[in-house]
């Protein structure tokens, strides 16, 4: 975040520099061009960068991610205090899922459908959250687990599951189909 504060702040002095250029120009051709064309140049610049760093962040996150990650949900977003957005809807936040592993066999003879991954739930400006995840791949179904240990039969009996539809991209990301 701080990178895109220096950021910003350089568009401002970029945008002036070209509106200090603008009024020495026009001095030479007779008549110079107002003092305040510099802050209002100024002030375009950051705003525009910040306008093109709220439409081009998760493009940016998508490029950092492993081959392995993808995206399965995303959702756009309208504000009032940025005009801009009802213009084009932009990314509020997203989630990706990363392909999942096969748990350890032998706890139960139905967890060879099993796959244990990783849910990322990205927003602007905050936080990345990972959500450990169980996906069974023969029926279409999800439950969060708490731990990265190893799963015993009787911690594996107590998880609770929620149905997923059988072509949900989590499931096609997860069991890779």
């Amino acid at each position: 975040m701080i990178y895109e504060f220096i950021a910003t702040i350089t568009a401002g002095f970029g945008m002036a520099g070209i509106a200090l250029i603008i009024r020495h120009l026009t001095k030479f051709a007779g008549k110079q061009a107002p003092k305040w064309l510099i802050p209002i140049f100024a002030g375009i610049g950051m705003l525009g960068f910040q306008i093109h760093q709220e439409y081009n962040w998760q493009q940016q996150q998508i490029d950092r991610l492993p081959e392995q990650v993808k995206v399965v949900k995303t959702v756009e977003g309208q504000v009032w205090y940025r005009p801009w957005s009802y213009l084009k809807p932009q990314v509020i936040r997203f989630m990706a899922v990363e392909a999942g592993k096969p748990i350890a066999a032998g706890i139960t003879p139905a967890t060879e459908d099993i796959r244990r991954s990783n849910i990322y739930l990205f927003e602007r400006r905050m936080s990345t959250k990972i959500i450990p995840q169980l996906v069974n791949c023969s029926q279409p179904a999800i439950t969060s687990v708490t731990s990265k240990d190893a799963l015993s039969a009787a911690s594996f009996k107590q998880l609770q599951w929620q149905p997923l539809a059988a072509d949900d991209e989590i499931i096609k990301a997860v069991c890779q189909l």
